[in-house]
């Protein structure tokens, strides 16, 4: 029987991967050990080996392509075996949950309130009837405070009549109708906020019945495709006291917001000759300023010399274009978003930064690397300063399990490394009880591993504090958010010259800070501070890290 081939999890925060590259093909033999194909997960590209012999009878995932963990990627089984049996049989096990899903979605299909029954607003404008929605503003806007009518109900409306005073998340602005009629319906009273494209009043002839309307809520109304064109049309009423329409750049009515009719007036721009690039063929801000005229008007010769003196000096109109990039998240990417984002917001987070002086470790480094066969880095030093004083405070070494705290008794420090697509933490395990050399050649390693991508799963798991560290980029002194489900993890700032007191007298110094951030869950105030303390002694005085 056709043995089905489903997507491993690769990682204890693997959800879904991205099938890298086939190495095998549809009718390639296959045997235990052989690699099928890469798969792309949140933190490396591995190899993903069959475990299985036969023939690789299908393919589900593309190369490129991603799918969460467990989908069926491939079946492997006898040569011209029927394998159509086994996937229809995976499926027909999935398919109850699918039909329970697609019957909820009927129900609630039926029993939603049909939105669109009534007439579309095309329609609606055939009859003379206006709906004013709350319009989008500015770039942010969601939705607008209602801060004054100067309209009440039953008042004539004219085109360029303002409405309304809206308040937005920026500024206060003016909002028109853009239509002829009487005022039938206050939707939003002052005060009070809608949401961007929600019903704020309605325009049409006297004595119109909006009730419908209003029935129909915020959505608009699909245009009806049962009344064929020529019914719509004759059925809309001959406007009798409409004004006489002017026509713009675009063929319509002349429909401008009042800072384009400002900037129009101020250059001396007919409207009527601008393109609105709205919607609707509203004419806006951008539309006047790049607004260029076919004919530029003949001036008198003999006027031509007042006007440039008397006229006002022109701001030139700089017109910039707006580009962007956009690529598709990684699966790294991915799961760093979304295990930061629970780490910050479930666990309470709090900051202690404390400044240490690196005169010491600096002449002591010196001296290590004379005789040492692996060069040691500032961070190698922190990294084994971390793991004596995480023995002397246990607490800071513990993670939060809900309902239980636990106290790590080993030291596995994890050391941020940024690669290309995110950031890595391999762990160097028990840290305490290695040399600064050992250590040094670890992180080496895992740093050459991590940016070819080759970090196995027991390279990253089972750390329980971190140390991230970015003073080789400049960077004075930064918070980390806490690699879940450590308790702790500590931010290292670059060493800085600056001037320090000793015996009383200013001299030059060599300064680092730390800032430990903490789950106020597992650590408080005091035992962060403490542990603190003891990193700082220890690195003040390296010699007892050689002890």
């Amino acid at each position: 029987m056709a043995d089905i081939i489903r997507m491993p999890k690769m990682s204890d925060t693997m959800t879904e991967g991205v099938m890298a590259k086939w190495h095998k093909k549809v009718g390639d033999k296959v045997k235990s050990g052989d690699v099928l194909a890469e798969v792309e997960t949140d933190k490396a590209t591995m190899d993903m080996e069959s475990y299985w012999d036969g023939t690789l009878l299908y393919i589900g995932v593309e190369e490129g392509k991603a799918v969460p963990v467990d989908a069926i990627i491939a079946v492997i089984g006898k040569e011209g075996e029927d394998y159509k049996a086994a996937l229809a049989a995976e499926q027909d096990s999935a398919a109850p949950a699918a039909e329970t899903t697609a019957s909820k979605e009927e129900i609630k299909t039926e029993t939603a309130p049909t939105q669109g029954g009534g007439l579309s607003e095309e329609e609606l404008a055939a009859k003379g009837i206006t709906v004013i929605r709350m319009p989008l503003l500015s770039d942010t806007m969601t939705e607008g405070v209602i801060a004054e009518w100067h309209k009440k109900v039953g008042d004539k409306v004219k085109d360029d009549d303002v409405l309304a005073d809206v308040e937005t998340d920026k500024a206060t602005m003016e909002v028109m109708g853009y239509a002829t009629g009487t005022l039938l319906h206050i939707g939003v009273e002052k005060g009070q906020a809608a949401k961007v494209n929600g019903i704020i009043a309605i325009v049409g002839p006297e004595g119109t019945d909006v009730s419908g309307i209003l029935a129909q809520g915020d959505a608009p109304a699909k245009k009806s495709e049962s009344i064929p064109a020529e019914s719509a049309k004759a059925e809309a009423p001959k406007e009798t006291a409409a004004p006489a329409a002017v026509n713009n750049a675009n063929g319509g009515r002349i429909i401008a917001s009042p800072l384009a009719k400002k900037i129009a007036q101020e250059k001396g721009i007919d409207l009527a000759q601008v393109a609105g690039s709205a919607e609707g063929g509203r004419i806006i801000k951008k539309d006047v300023e790049n607004f260029t005229p076919s004919a530029p008007s003949k001036v008198d010769p003999s006027t031509a010399s007042i006007e440039k003196t008397a006229a006002a000096p022109l701001i030139p109109t700089y017109v910039g274009e707006e580009r962007y990039t956009e690529k598709p998240v990684t699966q790294m990417r991915k799961t760093i978003a979304k295990r930061l984002a629970e780490s910050l917001f479930t666990a309470p987070h709090f900051y202690l930064t404390i400044s240490v002086d690196m005169d010491n470790a600096m002449a002591a480094r010196t001296q290590i690397n004379a005789v040492a066969p692996v060069k040691v880095s500032f961070n190698d030093i922190v990294i084994k300063a971390v793991a004596v004083a995480l023995k002397q405070h246990p607490a800071v070494n513990s993670s939060w399990q809900g309902d239980k705290i636990r106290f790590n008794e080993h030291t596995n420090i994890g050391v941020a490394i940024a690669v290309e697509d995110g950031l890595l933490v391999p762990v160097v395990r028990f840290a305490d009880g290695k040399s600064l050399s050992h250590i040094s050649a670890e992180v080496k390693e895992f740093g050459q591993k991590a940016k070819a991508k080759k970090l196995q799963p027991a390279d990253w798991e089972g750390s329980t504090f971190t140390v991230s560290n970015l003073g080789m980029f400049g960077i004075d002194e930064f918070t980390s958010i806490i690699n879940s489900p450590d308790g702790a993890i500590l931010s290292v700032g670059a060493i800085q010259q600056v001037p320090v007191v000793k015996n009383g007298a200013v001299v030059p110094g060599n300064v680092m800070k730390l800032t430990l951030g903490c789950d106020h869950r597992v650590v408080d105030g005091a035992t962060g501070a403490a542990f603190l303390q003891t990193l700082k002694g220890l690195l003040e005085e390296p010699i007892r890290l050689l002890a």
